[in-house]
């Protein structure tokens, strides 16, 4: 039996040739044995298990003691039992936005001795999942916590949430306290490692085919020089971040940031499927994704999702999810970004704009401010100063012209009104902030008396100034057509081009007159000229005069504190135009908007072109932005003082540099005459090897001087061709 018994359980669990080697040590003939007639005793199976029988097997069952799906929210009012049901109501309403919650799952205790609310509740939602999804049995609870812990009911009522299950930890934490464990420090990378480069260089970045490329513009060797190459690195495009600590790639699976000291490490992903677009809040401390989705009904819109991430945590602040209709301005679509960062630098306030009201978050709790839209009727635009919580805002006019059109501009948290301008007989505004957020310029098209055209004229804002005066200039000719405008960055100057030629004219305005620093006036206007873009160096003073599309890349720079140009140029075809950070260089793409002639050229600030690189089917040209110099303006002016101390050691370096430029130039030209004069002597050479076969071929003629040679004219006269014709003569017989 117990030979049966091991047959069995090699049969079970061993292959054939196992079999056989054990048969082998029992001595068993294996051949002369018929497994299949092989028949345990009934009621045994000396452990082995049959093929089927774990079918016949009843899963255990799993008990969840756990309370996960179970939050405490405290810090509740406490209320008297005639206001249980109204208080019940509203913690209700804001929880079942979140998920379902259980059938009689809100418990608001009562103290029997006052009958009122103890100032806290529990809350529970449903568990149904999907089997083998453990990971988010307790999402909707975890998500209550997330979304309001910390929300404010009211002043006196900022809601305390926390898991169920965290009562157990908290009872477990020791009443003596210990010191916590030191751990040794280990410094992050440096992720503005780039920012102190010797050589003062700045990076951009490229796409072009399936490559992605991160270079130094190093201009003194007149070349770009590589940093980092990854090929697929991204699904649709890259984008740097506002202070240029992140580049962010776009995939099907949501975005991701990367950066690093030596090379781009993948710092942190954010999960949104089919993501097209993101933004970054000026302070790179937020960053939203959106995504647009086709509706399971024909009949409905599209479905819009937003999310907005911490950068550094990847945690989702806050998501926004509606109707194509819900986010879209004025029935032409969304207009993006739909968010909106004021506040400057500080990422503390973003706002959208929806119908007839503008709503304004703020990021301490991610919350409406005052838990309510600012209602502005029949709204049509808003801006946010670059600098300061304050926004401007457009109506346009209602009934029929009978109440005006106004811009208005309203402080931020108050929600006060700090200056407005009515305005009649309008047709469109659009609003220009100046980057300090000192000024602001309202571009205000108006119908004539004969509603059959319009006409253009600007309203100026002195936002810095006691009780914000406004200024309007209108244009010589108020009928030109504003081509473009453009602020001077961090200065007081600005362009327009006007014109309805097929030359328009440039003009350059002040927001100062002489003396008088509260006097709009005009520096000057420059006729007819190839140009329908501008572009402001980031430091101001020069600006280039841009003819793109149907002008085909002309390109113009000009000083316009001397009020001259320095230079005329022309990059066929090109399609963008960007300053690096610090205004000393500038570049000039053509995208694969066009076929031919893709790539990008850098030039100087005064318009000296230093290198051309091609690339087919070019993408994306970016500079990675700086942060703010970190230098006071004290600083800066003492350093613009004394530029030509500082500049010494630069001007050293730049001589080093143009030197060796300047060997290698020689090198390059002796080492192309010495290939032309071994090209030259190798033909004279062969030409002396060959001389007896030529003396062959002409008959032993040696010579092959041209002078031994008899030139002879000879005249052919060729009869092209014949032809008869008869001519009649009529005489008149007078």
């Amino acid at each position: 039996m117990a030979e049966v018994a091991s047959m069995e359980h090699i049969r079970a669990t061993a292959s054939m040739e196992d079999i056989r080697a054990v048969a082998s040590t029992l001595g068993i003939d294996i051949s002369n044995i018929d497994l299949d007639s092989i028949h345990l005793p009934p009621g045994e199976d000396f452990g082995i298990m049959s093929d089927d029988e774990d079918l016949h097997e009843e899963d255990p069952l799993e008990y969840d003691a756990s309370f996960g799906n179970v939050i405490v929210v405290d810090n509740l009012p406490v209320v008297p039992r005639e206001k249980y049901d109204k208080l019940e109501g509203v913690i209700r309403k804001i929880y079942s936005q979140i998920g379902v919650i259980k059938e009689g799952g809100l418990l608001m205790p009562v103290d029997p001795d006052t009958q009122k609310t103890l100032g806290f509740c529990f809350i529970e939602y449903n568990t149904a999942q999907a089997h083998g999804q453990p990971s988010v049995v307790y999402r909707e609870a975890e998500l209550a916590r997330e979304k309001t812990n910390g929300y404010k009911l009211d002043r006196a009522h900022i809601f305390a949430v926390n898991m169920f299950d965290d009562f157990d930890r908290f009872m477990k934490v020791p009443d003596e306290w210990a010191p916590p464990e030191t751990k040794p420090y280990s410094p992050g990378e440096n992720l503005q490692h780039w920012l102190t480069d010797e050589k003062a260089r700045d990076q951009f970045v490229i796409r072009a085919g399936s490559d992605t490329e991160v270079l130094w513009n190093d201009a003194r060797q007149l070349k770009p020089e590589p940093v980092y190459k990854r090929a697929y690195w991204t699904e649709s495009f890259v984008q740097w971040s506002p202070l240029g600590t992140y580049l962010a790639t776009v995939h099907r699976q949501g975005a991701a940031v990367w950066g690093g000291a030596n090379a781009f490490n993948r710092l942190m992903r954010y999960a949104h499927p089919q993501v097209k677009l993101i933004d970054f809040s000026p302070g790179e401390k937020y960053l939203v994704t959106y995504s647009s989705h086709e509706p399971s009904n024909p009949r409905d819109t599209h479905r819009v999702v937003l999310n907005v991430f911490d950068v550094r945590t990847g945690k989702v602040m806050r998501d926004f999810k509606g109707s194509m209709d819900e986010f879209s301005v004025g029935g032409a679509g969304v207009s993006w970004p739909v968010f909106r960062w004021g506040g400057g630098k500080d990422d503390k306030y973003f706002g959208r704009i929806g119908k007839n009201v503008i709503s304004v978050y703020e990021t301490e709790t991610f919350s409406l401010i005052d838990k309510k839209s600012f209602k502005v009727e029949n709204v049509m635009d808003f801006s946010w100063s670059p600098a300061d919580p304050i926004l401007v805002l457009f109506v346009p006019e209602l009934g029929g012209g009978n109440q005006p059109a106004r811009v208005s501009l309203v402080q931020i948290p108050s929600k006060e009104e700090l200056r407005q301008k009515n305005l009649f007989s309008v047709s469109d505004c659009k609003m220009y902030w100046q980057s300090n957020g000192d000024y602001l310029a309202v571009k205000v098209d108006r119908y004539t008396k004969t509603k059959k055209s319009t006409y253009t004229g600007f309203e100026l804002f002195r936002i810095k100034e006691r009780d914000i005066p406004i200024e309007v200039l209108e244009l010589e000719n108020k009928n030109d057509k504003i081509i473009a405008f453009a602020w001077e960055p961090k200065g007081h100057r600005f362009v327009v081009i006007h014109g309805d030629s097929p030359r328009p004219d440039v003009s350059f305005y002040s927001m100062r007159s002489g003396s008088n620093t509260g006097r709009v006036s005009k520096l000057t206007t420059l006729k007819g000229k190839q140009a329908n873009a501008l572009f402001w160096s980031p430091a101001g003073r020069y600006i280039i005069l841009a003819g793109l599309k149907g002008f085909n890349g002309q390109l113009e720079f000009y000083n316009v504190d001397e009020l001259e140009t320095m230079a005329t140029a022309e990059h066929f075809m090109a399609t963008d135009i960007e300053w690096d950070p610090t205004g000393r260089y500038v570049a000039t793409s053509v995208t694969s908007v066009h076929e031919m002639e893709n790539g990008f050229n850098i030039w100087s600030f005064n318009g000296k072109l230093l290198y051309r690189i091609l690339k087919d089917h070019f993408f994306q040209f970016l500079w990675r932005p700086r942060p703010p110099s970190l230098l006071s303006s004290e600083e800066e002016e003492e350093i613009a003082k004394n530029l030509k101390k500082y500049s010494k050691k630069y001007e050293a370096e730049d001589q080093d540099v143009s030197m060796l430029l300047s060997e290698q130039d020689r090198e390059k030209r002796k080492m192309l005459k010495d290939e032309w004069e071994r090209w030259v002597n190798d033909w004279k050479r062969w030409h002396e090897e060959e001389e007896a076969e030529r003396q062959r071929l002409r008959d032993g003629e040696a010579s092959d001087e041209e002078e031994e040679y008899l030139a002879k004219e000879v005249e052919v006269e060729e009869l092209l061709d014949v032809s008869e014709e008869v001519l009649s003569f009529d005489f008149d017989q007078d």
